[in-house]
């Protein structure tokens, strides 16, 4: 009897390891095809397969969010007009992965999302959607002071901010160098974002 245990379990552990790499290995394969994706069609559908896994999973809250960013980044495509629109099927994911946890990179996506939305209209949505966009940056960097992401964003809303509302870019080169100085200085976890180095780096050339 003690050998059909000690077989059970040994049994439960390799599934749970060969369930493990599975994912693993899904996650890789469709974030590498999300770094390289160039169209709406192609973001899409990534969009859905992450939903896919986080569905297969449960308990995990990556596959979720990368299906928010894919989302999101189809929201800052020009042939997007209707970011209200975009901006419920990021929410749906968002969601989803707020159920299992609540971190920086999520309200990274949130600031994206409601940025967008701000854009649609500056003068008649910034004192809505501009207002929890800045909010979602300081929550944010409340839960992780370190995370590069957030300061990049910090910085391109200072970039885009005339210069007599706090904004231009000699406000925001500062930001730029502290998020780019994280990202040298990051050590990921496996699977976790590292989006927006480049981006940071070419926006603080501008500032120079």
């Amino acid at each position: 009897m003690r050998y059909s245990f000690l077989f059970l379990a040994l049994l439960t552990a390799f599934t749970a390891a060969a369930q493990s790499d599975k994912y693993t290995q899904a996650m890789q394969k469709n974030i590498a095809l999300l770094d390289s994706a160039k169209t709406i069609d192609q973001l899409q559908s990534l969009a859905g397969t992450f939903e896919r896994i986080g569905d297969a999973e449960k308990t995990q809250w990556l596959p979720y969010y990368y299906a928010a960013l894919a989302q999101t980044f189809v929201g800052w495509a020009p042939e997007t007009k209707d970011k209200d629109a975009n901006a419920q099927k990021i929410d749906a994911y968002l969601s989803k992965a707020e159920a299992i946890t609540k971190n920086a990179e999520l309200y990274a996506i949130e600031q994206m999302k409601l940025t967008q939305q701000m854009l649609v209209d500056p003068q008649g949505r910034w004192m809505s959607y501009g207002q929890q966009a800045s909010a979602a940056l300081t929550k944010g960097l409340a839960d992780d002071p370190s995370n590069p992401r957030l300061y990049y964003l910090k910085g391109m809303t200072t970039f885009n901010t005339p210069a007599q509302f706090g904004g231009g870019k000699d406000n925001a080169k500062p930001l730029f160098e502290k998020s780019v100085a994280l990202y040298k200085a990051a050590q990921p976890k496996p699977l976790y974002p590292t989006w927006g180095r480049k981006e940071a780096e070419d926006m603080l050339a501008k500032c120079q």
